[in-house]
């Protein structure tokens, strides 16, 4: 999910260890806040000047990538000194909400939530994530989501349409298979899960029943449709078993791979490395549900930092649907704002319409596991099953049948 959530590879402009200087909150006049080291826009370098003259501070941005900047922070709590505002990639608000280190923020909300158009402007999946026994805890910075991405010129050679259900996806991958070429190419990271489960209609976690994984037939059935894709109707490679979750994009700007599922962070780099593919962008597929996975990054503030009213300043401004306009023309990103989706930046582009489209549909696979404080010890399972089906070729039952017993003794 670190991944979905778009991390980008770059180097933490200061050391995550637990020995590196503390953070300069209590700093008189300077502002620190911890960000995703690919989100460094201009669209937020503007509000953060903008920020800095009304209030009277210098804003200490330090960019670090997702692992980094959660080994920093998590020292820090350690020591209490904090940052100001944290960007976090999904799942952490809650977490630190559970913990005690994160503040709540709806004392603000109450004040100028209805002025900012929070929650009502805001898809709500975006606030359900966020929020903790009824209380708000964190805002949410970017919505996306996965759906198929596909060249436009391999399916009309093949005469394809687009899918819209598992069975014309079959269909059409093994249409597509030929020459060197595969009809799709799936992830080896195991959160790309998640959209199939959905769309069977499987409940990861029910904590009222304590059941896992349910139905377990129809998530048996899914994981063993997207094994089956590979080892079965050998229309897509085995996914190779690393850190980078960016092979199936590879493989579709190479022209090797006709379909790939994937969110809006793969646009850039298909039109960067790929100018001449014309490429196709197509609403999340049907099973017994049309829906997708909701994923994106919220902004939460630590429960010691020192200055929450200007932590709550720097959330309003650079979560305002100008800035969102803004940061969507110069990046193409998915905002949470239902209103954001009516922009003409939105509307004129033929990708990210469709994603906006997808988002009202767009659930969080893992809220109920993470509000058991277990989603660590569930997620390292779930990857161990991912690649013993997806990439070992074991039986999807043997295996999720297995991981549901072993989650259902660690979530009660």
């Amino acid at each position: 999910m670190l991944r979905l959530a778009g991390a980008a590879a770059a180097v933490p402009v200061l050391s995550s260890c637990a020995g590196a200087p503390p953070a300069q909150t209590a700093a008189p006049g300077t502002f620190t806040v911890y960000w995703n080291a690919g989100h460094d826009y201009q669209a937020y370098r503007k509000v953060i000047a903008e920020f800095e003259q009304a209030n009277k501070v210098k804003v200490n941005l330090q960019k670090y990538q997702w692992p980094d900047l959660r080994t920093r922070l998590l020292a820090d709590f350690a020591s209490g000194t904090v940052p100001d505002v944290v960007e976090e990639p999904g799942g952490w608000v809650q977490e630190f909400a559970i913990s005690g280190n994160a503040r709540s923020l709806q004392d603000y909300v109450d004040r100028d939530g209805e002025e900012m158009g929070f929650p009502s402007d805001w898809q709500p999946v975006a606030v359900e994530r966020n929020s903790f026994q009824g209380k708000v805890y964190g805002v949410q910075l970017h919505l996306t989501c996965n759906t198929l991405l596909y060249n436009k010129g391999m399916l009309s050679e093949a005469g394809v349409e687009p899918p819209t259900t598992w069975e014309e996806f079959l269909a059409a991958a093994k249409k597509l298979t030929k020459d060197g070429v595969h009809g799709v190419a799936l992830n080896q990271d195991h959160g790309y899960i998640w959209p199939w489960m959905m769309q069977a209609g499987v409940t990861p976690f029910d904590p009222e029943t304590g059941k896992v994984m349910t139905p377990i037939e129809d998530a048996i059935a899914a994981l063993q449709f997207q094994a089956d894709l590979i080892h079965k109707h050998k229309v897509a490679p085995v996914p190779v078993s690393s850190t980078d979750y960016s092979g199936p994009q590879k493989l579709f700007s190479a022209k090797r791979a006709a379909m790939i599922l994937t969110g809006p962070w793969d646009l850039e780099p298909i039109k960067k490395t790929s100018a001449d593919i014309d490429l196709g962008v197509a609403p999340p597929l049907k099973h017994k549900e049309q829906v997708t996975q909701a994923a994106g990054t919220s902004m939460l503030v630590p429960a010691k930092a020192t200055r929450p009213d200007l932590s709550w300043d720097f959330i309003k401004r650079i979560t305002a649907l100008e800035v969102e306009q803004a940061a969507t023309k110069e990046t193409g990103m998915l905002m949470p704002r239902v209103s954001w989706a009516e922009l003409p930046e939105v509307q004129q582009d033929e990708a990210i319409k469709v994603f906006a489209e997808a988002l009202p549909t767009a659930q969080d696979s893992t809220q109920e596991v993470r509000l058991t404080g277990q989603l660590g010890k569930w997620d390292q399972q779930l990857k161990v099953v991912y690649q013993q089906v997806i990439i070992q070729n074991e039986p999807a039952a043997d295996a999720l049948r297995a991981f549901a017993e072993a989650a259902e003794g660690f979530l009660r």
